[in-house]
């Protein structure tokens, strides 16, 4: 698995880390079933705290893409809620589009963006 974490982002270590596994679920590079690096391993690896790894993996857990076991570790499991991950998701883009129409950018702009993205996780 590979992670770039950018030092000089705003956004926190953890969250840049939550969503390179989001997205490497979301583009099939990690798979249902698939172990993860241990919170050790993937901490050395990027040159972070063992601390941040695990906030990462926890949180990922609660969002239900993975499941943790003591055995086996991080272990990439979809959790599938549609119902919530619809709530969220609304959420999550009634912000990004409040942004958006502070930009002036129209209804039509920004449907074409989220098609554009979502075409990049459908092929």
């Amino acid at each position: 698995m590979f992670v770039e974490i950018d030092f000089n982002s705003d956004e926190a270590i953890y969250l840049q880390l939550c969503n390179q596994i989001i997205y490497g679920i979301a583009t099939s590079q990690l798979q249902e079933g698939e172990n993860l690096p241990s919170v050790r391993e993937l901490a050395e690896n990027i040159g972070i705290n063992m601390h941040t790894v695990n906030k990462a993996y926890s949180i990922l857990k609660q969002e239900g893409y993975l499941k943790l076991d003591r055995r086996k570790g991080a272990v990439i499991a979809i959790d599938i809620n549609k119902l919530q991950a619809k709530n969220e998701m609304r959420d999550e883009m009634r912000y990004v589009l409040a942004k958006a129409f502070c930009k002036n950018i129209s209804c039509e702009e920004a449907k074409d963006i989220v098609n554009e993205i979502f075409n990049e996780f459908a092929k």
